[in-house]
């Protein structure tokens, strides 16, 4: 399994690369405090590793073979990440956060849930990861060794290289948020990245079957 494990870390390494759902989610989580940052990746992460597990189990198999539920999920997907779109285009209007920060640094309890569950939630409705698992992963899957531990390893590495990502995308991000620090600059940020989630979301709905 060496070939196929250099194989699959460089595909793993380059689907992070390019710039998703789950990447503007945590940018912009990171911008506001790292703690909610990293509280949204962990979150994405998870989402990730249910998506492992279904695979594992054959779900994720029996979801693509099903056109109505395949579109469903499609369907649900497009909706939150324009949802999501929307409520950032809505709070950048707004001079009072939801995430509240003391002096101290400290983020609310409440907000860090709400990081959390956002990235699960965005992993989680995203169909391109259900691909990834049936069209892309099994590509690297020795057939003479059980699949499930296979899928299983692969998963767990495709996770903890997501974490050492996401560490250096917030540690960036935190740098970034320096330069936006003044509110005109931190609204036009808020407007770009929501506008890109909604588009996000649109071009998810269009690719949809009808």
């Amino acid at each position: 399994m060496g070939i196929e494990l250099i194989g699959f870390v460089a595909v793993v390494l380059l689907a992070y690369l390019i710039p998703g759902p789950d990447f503007l989610l945590v940018s912009r989580y990171a911008v506001k405090h790292r703690r909610l940052g990293f509280a949204a990746a962990l979150g994405a992460q998870s989402g990730l590793c249910i998506h492992m597990l279904m695979a594992a189990l054959g779900l994720s198999a029996i979801a693509a073979r099903s056109a109505e539920l395949f579109m469903l999920i499609r369907w649900v997907g497009a909706a939150y990440l324009i949802w999501m779109g929307l409520t950032v285009l809505y709070s950048s209007r707004s001079q009072h956060r939801s995430e509240q920060v003391d002096a101290q640094g400290a983020i609310e309890v409440a907000s860090r849930r709400r990081a959390f569950a956002n990235g699960f939630l965005c992993n989680l409705l995203n169909p391109k990861a259900i691909i990834f698992f049936l069209s892309v992963l099994p590509q690297f899957i020795n057939p003479t060794v059980g699949a499930v531990q296979q899928i299983l390893i692969l998963g767990v590495l495709d996770v903890l290289i997501g974490i050492a990502w996401w560490w250096g995308v917030i540690i960036i991000m935190e740098r970034v948020a320096r330069a936006l620090h003044r509110p005109h600059i931190r609204q036009w940020w808020d407007w770009v990245t929501g506008s890109l989630m909604i588009g996000a979301g649109a071009l998810l709905a269009r690719n949809s079957p009808s």
